[in-house]
């Protein structure tokens, strides 16, 4: 392990300006990722500042119908909370689909948002790995890539991102919370994460000091359903292969509102939005979930041991949506 500092501020003013103070600096809150990667040495921070201090561990029901998730709610609590498993039945699924009931029990809902990659590559500090050490090239491209990209890579870098809240989150058109040195900004949980593009190392839009304080989850509308499937190699343990978020509310037979999110596909929660448009105001049949699924995956470019991921995730979705309009009736 590599020497570092240890501070813990009690006020998020504080976190964010002794985040500032210096140039390597990580925000420590379940450290369920962040030790891990600090053992391996992909990630060596000089000062780790601790949020354990801060007051963001609560979960409030807001005026419009809404819940305001603060970012050290731990993953367990969220996914226990009445409200979460009352309106946002895929919220709580995700979670619950998500490590161990030990890793659960310490994740916290900002540090989920915030995990990295587990491409193998990147974790191996022996490989090159442009995500780690930018400008270095993907050992993936050519190596293996069964849990890799099938959406929205590039050349140097086919990582997915592993998170199942975050998934769920943005089906759901959550927006984040953010502090910063520059003051208080709400992202839409979608743009938070980037795709890899050039700069693969950077995962976010947010910049050094950016706190996220809380994520807000807005009301579903009366008759909205949701739910959260996962495929994985064991279900004991294990990132996803292809998950699937899906929200669906249907009226007479017709699809008044659909969102639907991708896990284990991408470099970031993949928002299916041409398979929404295929499926808004028309009908909510097997057919044309199918059709739907088809059309999104056709900017599929699987790699050379993930194709099966194409028709997974086809098929996933259209269980998912299936599964929702069978209750409706």
């Amino acid at each position: 392990m590599i020497p570092f500092d240890y501070e813990r501020p009690s006020d998020v003013d504080g976190a964010i300006a002794t985040a500032t103070s210096r140039g390597s600096v990580a925000f420590l809150a379940g450290g369920t990722n962040l030790v891990d990667r600090m053992k391996l040495g992909v990630t060596e921070p000089e000062l780790l500042v601790d949020l354990g201090g801060l007051p963001l561990d609560d979960v409030e029901e807001l005026p419009d119908g809404g819940l305001r998730v603060g970012a050290t709610v731990r993953n367990s609590d969220l996914a226990a909370h009445p409200v979460v498993l009352r309106d946002y039945p895929v919220l709580a699924r995700a979670l619950l689909s998500g490590a161990s009931g030990q890793l659960r029990n310490l994740a916290t809902t900002g540090g989920n948002l915030l995990q990295r990659t587990r491409c193998v590559y990147f974790q191996d500090v022996t490989t090159p790995c442009g995500k780690r050490e930018p400008g270095t090239g993907c050992s993936a491209v050519g190596g293996s890539t069964r849990q890799h990209a099938i959406l929205g890579a590039s050349e140097r870098c086919v990582a997915t991102h592993p998170s199942d809240m975050a998934v769920a989150m943005a089906a759901l058109d959550a927006r984040v919370r953010v502090r910063g040195p520059e003051g208080e900004r709400v992202i839409p949980l979608v743009d938070l994460h980037r795709l890899p593009g050039d700069e693969p190392e950077r995962d976010t839009v947010l910049s050094g000091g950016d706190l996220i304080t809380a994520v807000d989850l807005p009301p579903l509308p009366p008759g909205t359903r949701s739910l959260y499937r996962k495929v994985r190699d064991r279900a004991s343990f294990a990132f996803a292969l292809v998950s699937v978020a899906a929200v669906l509310r249907v009226e007479g037979g017709v699809v008044r509102d659909v969102r639907i999110a991708l896990g284990g596909v991408a470099h970031k929660p993949w928002r299916a939005t041409t398979a929404e448009e295929e499926l808004l105001g028309g009908p909510a049949t097997e057919e044309a979930f199918r059709r739907a699924a088809e059309l999104e995956l056709a900017a599929a470019r699987p790699l050379s041991d993930n194709g099966f991921k194409v028709p997974l995730a086809r098929n996933t979705i259209v269980a998912a949506l299936r599964e929702l309009s069978l209750e409706e009736r």
